[in-house]
């Protein structure tokens, strides 16, 4: 049963909690000044959507076409050479340029040791090209060859090309391809490791030679410089410098083949390994 008031108790009140009604139309209004209205979106589509349809036409367009192809970094020669290649591209878009397509083409001249690309709006394309560096001039019989400090054949010589280059001789039946690169056994290996020795030796090497698995290069006075095996060049290469200060009279070897024993002598055939 419902407990019965007592004469003369106040009644009780209701609690009521008030809510904040101007608080939440506020937060409605401020959100729903953030929403676009339906006529911003469609604005907004049409912008974006007249944009993409310029920007179709201007890539099939010869707005921005290519006209104008600029070089750096190489000679008159290898200019000339890299616009050649790249003239297939003359007449395409800016916009619709395959860039990784570009430097490929550059990269497979033999002489191009790496290239980089930038559109120059509206009309123009520049080229930036590291060239391969020349180390040594490759020798099959009566044939001359320019080789890279990577062992690519970077183009053909006369005979008696490049006098002040090192020689590396190769038998008559090797394959050389311009454009391609020497295998380690024939000519490959010592081109490689003249861009070593060149540095600490600058102007002396007159024959580079790896044969048999030797390592060995002859000087222009004539000593010749053995280094064995081609492993730990830098350390041989570090020894042989200081011995050649020590060298004995008449000495026509220097062989560093062992770098903690290092040898001597008038004698061709002598060597630690012999």
């Amino acid at each position: 049963m419902a407990a019965k008031r007592r004469p003369g108790a106040p009644r009780a009140r209701a609690a009521a909690v008030p809510l904040p009604q101007g608080k939440q139309r506020a937060e409605a209004a401020s959100r729903s000044r953030l929403v676009p209205s339906r006529r911003s979106l469609a604005i907004g589509l049409a912008i974006v959507a007249a944009a993409g349809a310029a920007y179709a036409v201007a890539r099939e367009s010869s707005l921005f076409a290519v006209r104008t192809i600029d070089v750096a970094g190489a000679p008159p020669l290898l200019q000339a050479q890299v616009r050649t290649a790249l003239a297939p591209v003359l007449g395409t878009s800016l916009l619709a340029l395959d860039g990784s397509a570009v430097v490929r083409r550059v990269e497979a001249l033999p002489a191009v040791l790496s290239a980089g690309y930038d559109r120059s709006f509206p009309h123009g394309l520049r080229i930036v090209v590291v060239p391969e560096k020349p180390i040594a001039v490759l020798r099959r019989g009566p044939d001359s060859w320019l080789v890279s400090a990577r062992g690519r054949i970077v183009s053909t010589l006369p005979r008696g090309g490049d006098p002040a280059l090192p020689r590396i001789w190769v038998p008559t039946a090797t394959q050389v391809t311009v454009g391609g690169f020497l295998d380690s056994t024939h000519g490959g290996t010592a081109a490689r490791s003249l861009a070593l020795v060149a540095t600490r030796f600058p102007a002396r090497i007159a024959i580079a030679s790896f044969a048999n698995r030797e390592l060995s290069f002859r000087f222009r006075s004539g000593l010749e410089l053995r280094l064995g095996d081609p492993t730990d060049v830098r350390l041989k290469l570090a020894i042989a410098r200081r011995a050649l200060y020590e060298l004995p009279p008449g000495a026509t070897y220097l062989d560093v083949s062992v770098p903690r024993r290092p040898v001597a002598g008038a004698d061709p055939q002598v060597s630690t390994r012999g």
